[in-house]
């Protein structure tokens, strides 16, 4: 991670879960963290525990990443006051629970908007402040195992995802797509998908957790994070595919 000393991160969703666990490993890198996520609040939170350095090194910064002009303005203030973006880690993501046969559309939608066009939107600013400084940047999403296949359920089971997974697939594709655009546009941005199993989040549900059901802990998907930034300039890694021990 020496390469990133003193580089700028952009981690969305970093009010908790997984994106929490990013931004404290990132800092442990002796990185400067912009934290976009709509609960500024709780990113000031536990802002108060991190050690004085890192404390000065965190900028959360409010932002609905499923709006084109919150995240311009939030990377608006990115570029403005850290100089411009090194790393961007697309984390910030939503679950609505329902059958998309007979749920409300504009619920799917807001999945949608968040989990696919909400990596678009913060893309698309990182990339062009990388572009414009000429700078070997990275670009992490964080996906799911959903994204790379269904689960088989029962017959006596109806499936509540309706359009997460979709999305989650939507975002795979969209990876390689990046991967050829950064490649064909002149720069050496590296773009990776890191897609976990069943993770201890605010996502998972009490039933999950009542189910005792084998989960990793956002520490575990940070770590592949982290793993894919340490990688020297010749070589890509482009996916991560990680479950828990036992699970799924």
């Amino acid at each position: 991670m020496e390469r990133w000393n003193k580089c700028t991160a952009v981690v969305t969703g970093a009010s908790s879960g997984i994106g929490k666990a990013i931004v404290k490993d990132l800092l442990k890198a002796n990185m400067k963290v912009a934290g976009l996520a709509r609960r500024k609040e709780l990113m000031e939170e536990w802002r108060a525990t991190l050690t004085e350095e890192e404390k000065n090194n965190f900028h959360p910064v409010a932002c609905n990443v499923a709006s084109q002009e919150s995240v311009k303005k939030a990377f608006a203030w990115v570029i403005n006051n850290l100089s411009g973006v090194d790393v961007l880690v697309n984390c910030a993501g939503i679950y609505i629970a329902g059958q998309a046969t007979i749920m409300e559309p504009g619920e799917m939608q807001d999945v949608l908007q968040t989990n696919l066009f909400g990596v678009i939107y913060c893309t698309q600013q990182a990339f062009q402040s990388m572009k414009d400084r000429s700078v070997d940047g990275h670009v992490v999403n964080i996906n799911s195992v959903l994204g790379h296949y269904l689960p088989n359920n029962n017959a006596q089971t109806t499936p509540n995802s309706n359009v997460y997974a979709p999305s989650k697939h939507a975002l795979t594709a969209l990876t390689e797509v990046y991967r050829q655009e950064f490649r064909g546009l002149g720069t050496r941005v590296k773009i990776t998908s890191v897609s976990p199993g069943l993770t201890d989040t605010e996502i998972i549900s009490d039933a999950a957790r009542a189910a005792k059901k084998p989960l990793l802990q956002p520490e575990d998907v940070s770590s592949c994070v982290v793993f894919a930034l340490s990688t020297p300039a010749r070589m890509q890694v482009h996916e991560i595919i990680v479950r828990p021990m036992m699970g799924e």
